[in-house]
């Protein structure tokens, strides 16, 4: 695999997962899953319309979401995204990537100090 490739694959997998870990929570529609994750990582990740809605039809596909479209008080109807139980599996999956991911870092990290 090559880099930008690799590269790209962590992206994806790493918003994935946030997207993942956000509807954990229960439903919510697009806008309220970029601010959970801008506002959960004090603003460090901001999820732009442009790569959120490409990721969430990419996990609804794969069966990790549902979705329905919904309004509330009278209001315009938008599109609430559910976590499916197959998508609750891969949580456990995606979390396990990245826990060894940020532990091979952190020996890298540690080696480098030494």
């Amino acid at each position: 695999m090559d880099q930008t490739l690799a590269r790209v694959e962590l992206l994806r997998g790493t918003l994935d997962m946030l997207i993942l870990r956000t509807l954990l929570l229960g439903p919510a529609h697009g806008h309220q899953i970029a601010k959970h994750i801008q506002r959960s990582t004090e603003d460090v990740l901001q999820v732009e319309h442009g790569s959120l809605y490409p990721a969430l039809h990419r996990l609804e596909r794969r069966g990790w979401l549902s979705s329905k479209w919904e309004s509330q008080d009278g209001k315009r109807e938008l599109k609430y995204y559910r976590l499916t139980a197959a998508g609750r599996k891969q949580l456990a999956v995606e979390e396990s990537k990245w826990k060894r991911l940020v532990s091979a870092i952190a020996r890298v990290g540690a080696k480098a100090e030494s």
